[in-house]
């Protein structure tokens, strides 16, 4: 049984590095050697149905049709639903001509036909109106700082709207959670089950807390992702001054203005957690914020970063 999971770990490990591989060469646009990481991947592994669609554009791009109808369709089969975004996405203009893309089209439609039938389509139209505020001036504060900085007036400006915004969220989405629990995307769907876990994300310290037990529940029964639930407990164990599991959450050094990763337990295993629970490398997580993985540096810098985050 052991070596059973041993070799699960190594494989899940092999899978995260051969897509993000794969998703770099797709930025390069070497959309052929990425279609055959993507096809390395996938013969490991073959459920993620948002990796299987990014396979199925790097093959559209480098203009292997077949086999792009083979994971797109994959895709739709493991629960990949946006159609708005299927239909509006220009790496897969090569398949619009060809009549699978029908027949691709039409089936996902009916899949959507079928599911949405047991939506709580109010409860959904709720959430979604929720996200939307969770996310409207969070889009804003990259090129915002960028722009003006840290502490500028443009950037107080939004954090004060979205601290308003957060606190009325939050009075909503309690309501839901203490009346109807941790509703699953089988019955609002993806995006609108995404709401609950953010807008918690977002919340104070007692509310995460609180909530934390019923998201961990509703990740055994498949009404939650398990790499949301990895960024709230990374985010609890920081506030509560212990090291993050994860390498999910990043500080500011308050001498240097400079981020980092913000304390964490065994650096050298972090991958092996994250993709465990369905995250990617840190390597790729923390180009966000222009940062480069070293774990030997980190490892030497540890008791420094500790210093700071007390």
């Amino acid at each position: 049984m052991l070596l059973l999971f041993l070799f699960t770990g190594i494989n899940a490990q092999d899978y995260s590095k051969l897509i993000s591989e794969a998703n770099q060469l797709y930025d390069a646009k070497d959309y052929k050697m990425s279609t055959e990481l993507y096809n390395k991947a996938f013969k490991i592994e073959s459920k993620n149905p948002n990796h299987l669609y990014n396979g199925a554009c790097a093959s559209s791009l480098a203009g292997n049709t077949k086999q792009a109808f083979k994971w797109l369709n994959l895709s739709v089969d493991q629960g990949w639903t946006n159609l708005k975004h299927l239909n509006s996405d220009t790496d897969l203009e090569n398949l619009h001509s060809k009549k699978e893309w029908g027949k691709t089209i039409e089936k996902l439609e009916k899949k959507i036909e079928l599911i949405e039938a047991n939506y709580d389509k109010p409860l959904k139209t709720e959430l979604l109106a929720i996200l939307d505020e969770d996310q409207k001036y969070r889009t804003q504060m990259y090129e915002t700082q960028k722009k003006f900085g840290q502490d500028s007036k443009e950037m107080q400006e939004l954090w004060k709207i979205t601290n308003q915004k957060d606190s009325v969220n939050l009075l909503k989405v309690r309501k839901i959670l203490d009346e109807k629990g941790w509703v699953g995307k089988d019955k609002v769907g993806a995006q609108a089950n995404s709401a609950l876990f953010l807008v918690i994300q977002h919340s104070d310290l007692e509310t995460q807390k609180k909530y934390l037990p019923m998201m961990k529940e509703a990740v055994t029964k498949g009404n939650a992702s398990p790499g949301s639930l990895a960024l709230l407990i990374d985010r609890i164990e920081i506030r509560e001054g212990r090291k993050q599991i994860y390498g999910s959450q990043i500080g500011t050094n308050p001498n240097t203005q400079t981020q980092y990763i913000l304390p964490l337990i065994d650096p050298d295993n972090v991958d092996k957690r994250r993709a465990e629970v369905g995250l990617g490398p840190i390597s790729d997580y923390i180009k966000n914020w222009n940062l480069v993985w070293d774990v030997e540096k980190y490892k030497s810098e540890l008791p420094e970063l500790e210093k700071l985050n007390k």
